[in-house]
């Protein structure tokens, strides 16, 4: 059933991130070879110049594996692998860097610094996450919200979600997003949270006139089928056709991706947005074209 397709970067996300040239990244933990790989390809397409924390050592040995020459790249030595985060936040803070990349690293030990308040990294909106999910080379993307960064949102937490997936797909050139709210089911049930949840964004979303077609609530399948849609008689400009799906919990969104993922060889480009510094969030067991994605997707979403 694990699907052996060949994972592939979507050039139209590329096309879209070649518009801003040479970004300079903090890639935080460097050392190991995925990360290494995957900053030479996004050095390569001239997405980023790299700055690279971590055990120096280790980081310049990689790079030597790789054929890659780092030479004319600045490496900041901290062989304390918890201590890149506080390093590469210090950077971005100091407006050094524009994306924070991680590299070998748990997502939370780098998400808790950024998160602090003395690096005066946060927007005016709450953070959150996106993955840029495609198949092959020319795809359409979907878009899934979010399934990396907030856990359980509620309803105020995920309007937050909702406008900045809003803002990222009009830069990926999708002018007026279609966007589903998930839920287990298409009706508004007392005892489906997440169905109550749905109907008051869709709401909130049309009395505050977003620029999206949002409606919810929406089983998967009937936000991505017309057939099945049409099936149970929906009728909206989201049903069957979303561009996005706002799920309504972190385990719904993870699921999804990784499901795509392992079945489909999809290539999951992920980021962090709503900040003033986009953070490329990878598993540790992403591969390079994915992490490359990813690159081109926190490069899209900057001012």
């Amino acid at each position: 059933m694990l699907s052996d397709k060949e994972i592939v970067c979507p050039e139209n996300l590329l096309n879209v991130a070649h518009k801003k040239k040479n970004v300079v990244a903090g890639i935080v933990n460097a050392g190991k070879p995925l990360p290494m790989l995957s900053v030479m390809d996004a050095v390569k397409e001239k997405l980023i110049i790299p700055i690279f924390i971590g055990d120096k050592t280790e980081i310049q040995k990689c790079a030597d594996d790789l054929k890659f020459d780092i030479s004319k790249f600045e490496i900041i030595h901290e062989p304390v692998e918890n201590n890149t985060a506080k390093v590469v936040a210090k950077l971005a803070s100091k407006k050094k860097i524009r994306i924070i990349v991680k590299g070998h690293i748990h997502t939370d030990v780098l998400m808790k610094e950024v998160l602090k308040r003395e690096y005066n990294l946060l927007g005016k909106t709450r953070l959150s996450h996106i993955w840029h999910m495609t198949l092959e080379k020319e795809d359409k993307p979907l878009i899934i919200t979010d399934g990396a960064l907030n856990v359980m949102p509620n309803v105020k937490t995920k309007m937050h979600i909702l406008k900045n997936v809003i803002n990222f797909s009009n830069r990926i050139g999708i002018e007026r997003p279609k966007i589903a709210v998930l839920s287990a089911t298409e009706e508004v049930l007392d005892s489906v949270q997440s169905s109550l949840d749905a109907k008051e964004i869709t709401d909130l979303a049309n009395k505050e006139n977003l620029n999206a077609d949002v409606f919810g609530p929406l089983a998967f399948d009937n936000s991505i089928s017309k057939k099945s849609a049409a099936i149970k008689g929906i009728k909206n400009a989201v049903a069957g056709q979303a561009d996005v799906l706002l799920v309504p919990s972190v385990e719904a969104g993870n699921g999804l991706v990784k499901m795509m993922i392992y079945f489909m060889g999809a290539c999951a480009a992920g980021v962090v947005i709503g900040g003033k510094v986009p953070v490329v969030i990878t598993s540790r067991s992403d591969d390079a074209p994915a992490r490359l994605a990813s690159m081109a997707a926190a490069v899209v979403a900057l001012d």
